[in-house]
């Protein structure tokens, strides 16, 4: 089985910063911090003006892990024990699961939570009974 470290107050600053980036996008913007969909409006592009925004929202995404690097924080090395079938597999399940569902785990997760959506309260519990059932399977049965 696979150790993890425990982190609190790097985890509790980490959510209090996407809460709050959620938040800011909601209140200067009026949209959701949706991954999925800032990123599927960026291919192909969608003419509304707002490119520029989820340009620089995707950026801040791949450009934290440097930044925090520059700060002092140590490199992360994941380890990822699947082969590449295996992971291309998983990937094209979570981005028709997001089109399917309307959304990702933090449009869902984060946002529509926070705004009490039961649409998003049972994408959220989907993805989570999905979540357990799969790491069950794959550390129990396999």
């Amino acid at each position: 089985m696979i150790e993890t470290a425990f982190t609190p107050i790097a985890s509790l600053a980490g959510g209090a910063l996407i809460g709050l980036a959620a938040v800011l996008l909601m209140l200067f913007q009026g949209r959701i911090a949706g991954i999925s969909g800032i990123v599927s409006r960026l291919l192909p592009p969608e003419v509304d003006g707002e490119t520029a925004g989820r340009l620089a929202f995707v950026a801040g995404l791949v450009l934290a892990p440097l930044v925090a690097y520059a700060a002092g924080s140590a490199w992360p090395f994941p380890q990822i024990a699947a082969t590449i079938p295996v992971l291309v597999v998983a990937g094209l399940l979570v981005g028709f699961g997001s089109v399917w569902g309307n959304g990702c785990t933090s449009g869902h997760g984060i946002c529509g939570l926070s705004r009490l959506s039961l649409r998003s309260l049972i994408a959220v519990a989907t993805f989570m009974a999905s979540a357990i059932a799969t790491v069950f399977v794959v550390r129990h049965l396999l």
